[in-house]
């Protein structure tokens, strides 16, 4: 699998397990982070930054609209307002850092991109936004491509665990979830986004049950047999707080049991809240599994 060259630098897929450090900029984040806090959001997210940089971050994941189940989408203006400042202050703090931006909106993707942002993150795989493949491609930026079946009709909510989803049928969970991917790879694709810039997140939390994301984590070498970096994104997700009863704010051990077992099914990047913790877990589960 060929590396991902940046004018940040590389990514050498394979080598060691990366860390994605979650930033966001929302006031109605499930695992109550969000950083929308007035004028203090700024300086919130610069030290949040700096802290998961220094922890061992290599990349930024900045979002500026919440996709927890049972969330309200926001407008295309409102999350302008929210990251465009963010990401340019970021670019300009932390110019060795990859940023990621956190968008299903073309317009959002663009305007992030010019204003520093290094790659999307797009939760719906280029299916929600028929315009956002080609600013990709026009930014040659690498893209990663969620799964992602979530309907709200399925998202049912416990205060104290947050919100899940019941009742999502799949005729063959990971055949379901490839054939999904490849086609929003053909997407890809089809606009002129080199399959080097193309990364795969089997998308934990989006639209499965929680023992269909049990068992994601457990078969995710399947996904990266597909032939593209993966991304896995566990981080205190509701599949691991029904799993073991717990709140968001107590879910670090479950996440970094998934952490581990998906860098062991060969997770190249975790994206996570709890950046100092799970850096060490990568680095201790790569010691282990990629030794040379």
């Amino acid at each position: 699998m060929q590396p991902l060259t940046t004018r940040k630098g590389t990514l050498a897929w394979g080598e060691r397990t990366y860390v994605m450090g979650i930033l966001n900029i929302t006031p109605d984040s499930f695992s109550g982070d969000g950083l929308l806090t007035g004028q203090e959001t700024l300086q919130a997210a610069l030290a949040q930054a700096g802290a998961f940089i220094s922890a061992g971050a290599e990349i930024l994941d900045i979002g500026g609209e919440s996709t927890r189940p049972g969330s309200q989408p926001v407008s295309t203006e409102q999350e302008l307002e929210r990251v465009i400042p963010v990401v340019a202050a970021l670019a300009a703090a932390f110019p060795k850092t990859l940023i990621s931006i956190d968008t299903y909106k073309a317009a959002v993707a663009d305007q992030a991109l010019q204003a520093g942002a290094d790659m999307v993150n797009d939760v719906w795989g280029l299916r929600a936004d028929p315009e956002l493949a080609s600013i990709v491609a026009r930014h040659a930026a690498p893209v990663i491509l969620m799964h992602n079946r979530s309907k709200p009709a399925n998202a049912q909510i416990q205060e104290r665990l947050g919100g899940r989803y019941t009742g999502m049928e799949y005729e063959d969970l990971l055949a379901d979830v490839k054939v999904e991917l490849s086609e929003s790879v053909a997407l890809a694709r089809a606009a002129g986004i080199p399959d080097g810039r193309i990364l795969l997140d089997p998308g934990i939390g989006f639209g499965k049950t929680v023992e269909q994301n049990l068992e994601l984590v457990d078969r995710l070498d399947e996904i990266r047999s597909l032939g593209f970096p993966v991304l896995l994104g566990p981080s205190r997700k509701s599949f691991i707080g029904y799993t073991l009863d717990l709140p968001a704010d107590q879910r670090l051990e479950g996440t970094a049991a998934a952490v581990a077992v998906g860098i062991v099914r060969g997770a190249d990047i975790v994206r996570v809240h709890d950046v100092a913790a799970m850096t060490r877990v990568a680095r201790m589960t790569d010691a282990i599994v990629r030794r040379k």
